[in-house]
């Protein structure tokens, strides 16, 4: 479960302010998956690097799991990332040099007194990389350095798990694939927040929350007939958009007359 309550986060730039984030409140049930929406400066990913206690917030006070986020010390809330929390990222992160199998062993390096690479293996089976185990990622295409990072995440058997643009730099078959483990992951129990700017990603969460300006502006529940009519407004949103683009595209202009007479 994630409570956070008039959280704020303030940034100093010279003489200037920038308000990131602006006294939001948030709850997140345990095992709900919810996907936060908003474009580049919304304060989306301000908010997943709180909730996932990798920074604090400027004021207001964020629970985890019922623990309070303020109130720890930078090495209990390590713990807490590395046994409770799963990151994945848009990048996936992934140590370069080394093997599938051992960029999931990370985690467990971190928690384990006696250290075993089996569980490891078991999270790159569960993602379908059993066959890739000794590969590099400069071995492997992008959805599959993707998968290694679910793997990573999930190795330590997490409840929350983070996905701050999973699919960004993947194409819409292996971007479908990824979002097919997630959903599995969420089935299973586990609870699922997911950062992106993508519409049709977003949508497949069961609650989307939109925001802008560092504030949330709209938290949504979302079943199979929103799902629809959200997807149909947004299509209708592109294609508007791609019509007034093309009537003011220098290709778009009326041929002069000596060129029309052809």
């Amino acid at each position: 479960m994630i409570r956070a309550s008039q959280i704020s986060k303030h940034y100093h730039m010279g003489d200037s302010t920038v308000r990131a984030l602006d006294c939001v409140d948030l709850h997140i049930p345990q095992g709900q998956f919810v996907s936060i929406i908003g474009s580049s400066g919304s304060g989306k990913s301000t908010m997943m690097h709180l909730i996932g206690c990798l920074d604090h917030p400027t004021s207001g006070t964020i629970e985890i799991h019922g623990q309070d986020v303020n109130a720890m010390s930078e090495k209990r809330m390590a713990l807490l990332r590395n046994n409770e929390i799963g990151f994945v990222f848009q990048t996936f992160n992934l140590i370069s040099r080394t093997t599938a199998l051992d960029n999931v062993v990370v985690p467990l390096m971190y928690t384990r007194k006696s250290f075993s690479t089996k569980p490891a293996i078991q999270a790159l089976e569960r993602v379908g990389l059993s066959k890739r185990i000794k590969h590099k990622p400069s071995e492997m295409s992008g959805g599959e350095c993707q998968r290694v990072a679910i793997a990573r995440a999930i190795v330590n058997k997490p409840k929350l798990l983070l996905a701050d643009e999973p699919t960004g730099n993947l194409d819409t078959k292996t971007g479908t694939q990824i979002m097919d483990i997630v959903h599995e992951l969420h089935a299973e129990g586990m609870t699922v927040v997911l950062v992106t700017h993508e519409m049709d990603i977003a949508v497949q969460a069961e609650r989307m929350i939109e925001m802008k300006d560092g504030k949330i502006v709209a938290d949504t529940a979302v079943d199979a007939a929103r799902r629809a009519e959200i997807l149909t407004l947004n299509h209708e949103a592109h294609q508007s958009l791609f019509r007034k683009k093309s009537l003011h595209s220098p290709s778009s202009k009326p041929l002069p007359p000596q060129m029309e007479a052809k």
